[in-house]
């Protein structure tokens, strides 16, 4: 098979297109011959070795796939070679081969294009996670999404728009505002690109209450842009840790108060392997919005597998809008 492997750290140019063996499938694993790779702003970290965990060097970034399943272990039953399924792991995903567990694959919908699928489990599972458990959101809510343009901003922005919810899309331009408009976003605030210093941060902050504040803050960006988020928040809000492309931001404890706001972690690749049960329940109910044609992917980019520096490259330098793929014919 052949995959784009990391040999050292470094940054996206430093992936290599390799010539490795095929693996077998072990117990409880099935073999996916991959059709699409979804890319995510994780992929860049891991590279680098900045990620939560650093996976043993040679090895392949790429946390989701699809493609048809080509062999399965023992002990696999609910998928059968032939399938065409969507799967996730911690790495090895940009390869024309992946190794899968059962628990972490799924047949997709037979309506569902490879390259929906690939850009699918990693995004709006994440949101679903955030904002149905951990925020809590319920219709009615106005929910603020930071980095709303993104993959997994726009993927909230639909599943907030599902769920009844209100949607304020926050984004660094013009465009990025009306791609959320066109995802069913109610308003856009467009927010200074680059460092924000006191004065973009007020005028930010203003701009957001100005439209009646948030119940819900959904944070993908963090740096300078998560304060002024937090001030803009309703009594009793929740603001919701997703990711931090701007940096790891400082919060004033203060806010937590005045508020009397909670401040919630998201890490939905730990909440599913610690209760494997959620990854299936939450994708049969997103599989069922997909049905109803309430969400979709947007994939707006799809680039050849060899072409993984440059997918990589739109998601660092934010210049990414909806989805990234890469895939493999």
């Amino acid at each position: 098979m052949k995959a784009m492997i990391s040999a050292a750290p470094g940054g996206p140019e430093t992936l290599e297109l390799t010539e490795t063996p095929t693996p077998t499938p072990g117990p409880n694993q099935v073999l996916i011959a991959v059709e699409a790779i979804g890319v995510n702003f994780p992929d860049t970290l891991i590279i680098k070795d900045l990620y939560q965990f650093k996976p043993p060097r040679p090895f392949a970034p790429g946390s989701e796939v699809s493609g048809v399943v080509e062999a399965v272990g023992e002990k696999v039953t609910a998928i059968k070679p032939g399938d065409r399924v969507l799967a996730m792991g911690a790495f090895g995903g940009y390869a024309t081969h992946f190794i899968a567990e059962q628990n972490s694959t799924a047949v997709i919908p037979d309506a569902m294009p490879f390259d929906e699928a690939a850009a699918f489990i990693f995004t709006y599972g994440t949101s679903y996670y955030g904002l149905v458990h951990r925020g809590e959101m319920k219709a009615g809510d106005t929910v603020l999404i930071l980095g709303a343009a993104g993959g997994v901003g726009a993927a909230g922005i639909e599943i907030a728009k599902a769920k009844g919810a209100r949607v304020i899309a926050a984004v660094s331009s013009e465009e990025k505002a009306a791609f959320c408009k066109e995802l069913g976003a109610d308003e856009t605030v467009v927010y200074a690109s680059g460092e924000m210093d006191r004065d973009a941060q007020k005028a930010f902050s203003g701009a957001l209450k100005s439209l009646g504040g948030a119940d819900i803050v959904y944070d993908c960006v963090g740096g300078g842009y998560a304060e002024p988020a937090i001030r803009a928040l309703n009594w009793e809000g929740r603001f919701l840790v997703v990711g931090f492309p701007a940096g790891i931001p400082k919060i004033p404890l203060n806010l937590t108060l005045l508020k009397s706001c909670q401040v919630v972690g998201v890490f939905w690749g730990a909440a599913i392997q610690r209760d494997p049960k959620l990854l299936a329940s939450d994708l049969a109910a997103l599989f069922e919005l997909y049905n109803e044609g309430k969400v979709r992917p947007p994939v707006t980019e799809r680039l050849p597998l060899q072409d993984a520096a440059q997918a990589l490259n739109l998601l660092s330098d934010r210049k990414a809008r909806g989805k990234v793929v890469l895939v493999t014919k």
